[in-house]
């Protein structure tokens, strides 16, 4: 009956809310209707994209045990690939991909006025920690939204890391001390959001909200969402407009949007709200404590932001490239819960595919930023067109920071000398930290 009941809510078409105001535009965007089956098209061959490498990633993903892989250049879908018995009407749950979309839901709710990220999670849910009444009101939704509540990500049996009654939600640390990847605490957002909004429940709120202004349907069950892997393309969309949706700004909090898809917190750089971020200097894993030098996927591009979830769900959205790519499907490998080997393996075949120079490269060019000679043998000049960039590093090929230096006004030499021969990733860094453009570059 629950299966039943999911794939009816699939294919429900609500009324639309009356548009927002009119988005700045988003140059060489294309929106597939709202409604209807029609989304158009980009062929491989006219983007430039080698078929051989595409061929051989599209039989890697099939190996894989992929459901689906979809692939968006600037809106326009250029590949939608299922595999098996999966089509384009099939359903399959997002795991923790989900919690990205929360994450944006959360920034809407915000918007509205409904909640703050400041407010105790206590205002809206009472009590639901085992904490003591005084630390059960430090924990803000900020918290939540950050993976710093402070609760315990792996207590005691017969609890575990997704458990979210008040028993299990044990005190561990004050919060904003701690990064822990918590299952448990985040879907408490969830009962937050009800609350705050009024609704019926998430799957109504989702839609009323999101889904039914950008066409993307899909069904919340036991604090998981579950939808067809065009609608996860939609959602990746809508975040690839920063957003927006065919010229509707939705999303008018810029600067949550903003603090949503950058370092959220100083002790896992690589986490936004409920985002992945790419390009930084170190990530932690679920699991594990321990801080991992590199980016957490380093043959993807360095602006990437992702939402990744268990047994490799991925929604993966690259601005520099335009690019949004959609991955359901069963576990590729050994399961974990977000990040796996497989992102950096699924990466390196994305960017095989791409004959011509890449999109990164020739914005960076068209941008100013330039890195010569290339390839360098004892000092690489790196030029900015203003004084934009506080600080240059170069990343090997595994992501990890080999140096780093203050960036001067126009021109900054690096010195290459006692590097190893091989390709490096050069990149500009603002005064926060986030990187502002890419290039890559090779030590001779």
């Amino acid at each position: 009956m629950k299966n039943l009941l999911l794939l009816f809510s699939l294919f429900v078409i609500q009324l639309l809310p009356l548009a927002p105001a009119r988005a700045q535009a988003t140059p060489n965007l294309y929106f597939p209707p709202v409604t209807g089956s029609t989304w158009a098209t980009s062929t491989p061959a006219s983007l430039g994209w080698c078929q051989t490498p595409l061929d051989s990633l599209l039989a890697f993903a099939g190996r894989k045990r992929s459901k689906s892989l979809l692939i968006l250049k600037d809106g326009r879908m250029v590949v939608e690939q299922y595999y098996g018995t999966y089509t384009a009407d099939s359903a399959h749950y997002w795991a923790s991909a989900g919690k990205s979309l929360t994450a944006t839901l959360v920034g809407l709710a915000r918007q509205d006025g409904i909640l703050s990220l400041t407010d105790s999670t206590s205002k809206y849910l009472g009590r639901w920690t085992s904490a003591t009444r005084p630390q059960q009101r430090q924990i803000q939704l900020l918290h939540q939204l950050t993976m710093t509540t402070g609760l315990d990500d792996a207590p005691p049996a017969p609890c575990d890391n997704e458990s979210t009654t008040p028993a299990c939600l044990l005190y561990l640390a004050p919060p904003a001390t701690r990064w822990a990847y918590h299952t448990g605490a985040y879907r408490n957002l969830q009962n937050v959001l009800v609350q705050a909004s009024g609704a019926a429940n998430m799957t109504a709120y989702t839609s009323q909200r999101l889904g039914n202004r950008i066409g993307m349907t899909g069904l919340w069950s036991a604090d998981v969402f579950y939808s067809k892997a065009r609608s996860m393309a939609r959602f990746g969309l809508f975040i690839l407009a920063r957003g927006a949706w065919n010229g509707t700004q939705i999303m008018t909090d810029t600067a949550y949007f903003r603090r949503m898809t950058t370092p959220s917190q100083t002790i896992n750089r690589s986490y936004g709200y409920l985002w992945w971020i790419n390009g930084q200097s170190s990530y932690h894993l679920p699991q594990s404590q321990a801080n991992f030098p590199g980016a957490v996927i380093p043959s993807a591009p360095a602006d990437m932001i992702a939402a990744l979830g268990k047994n490799d769900q991925k929604v993966y959205v690259v601005p520099s490239m335009g690019l949004v790519v959609v991955r359901q499907g069963n576990s590729a490998g050994a399961s974990r819960l977000a990040a796996s080997s497989f992102d950096n393996e699924l990466w390196t075949k994305i960017m095989a595919v791409f004959c011509r120079p890449t999109a990164t490269a020739a914005a960076a060019e068209a941008a100013g930023f330039l890195a010569f000679p290339n390839p360098a043998l004892e000092t690489l000049t790196l030029r900015q067109p203003a004084r934009t960039a506080a600080s240059v590093r170069l990343l090997d090929a595994l992501g990890r920071e080999v140096l780093r230096q203050p960036a001067a006004a126009t021109e900054t030499s690096v010195s290459v000398a006692a590097l190893a021969q091989g390709l490096y990733t050069a990149q500009w860094l603002d005064a926060g930290g986030r990187v502002l453009m890419s290039r890559k570059v090779a030590r001779e």
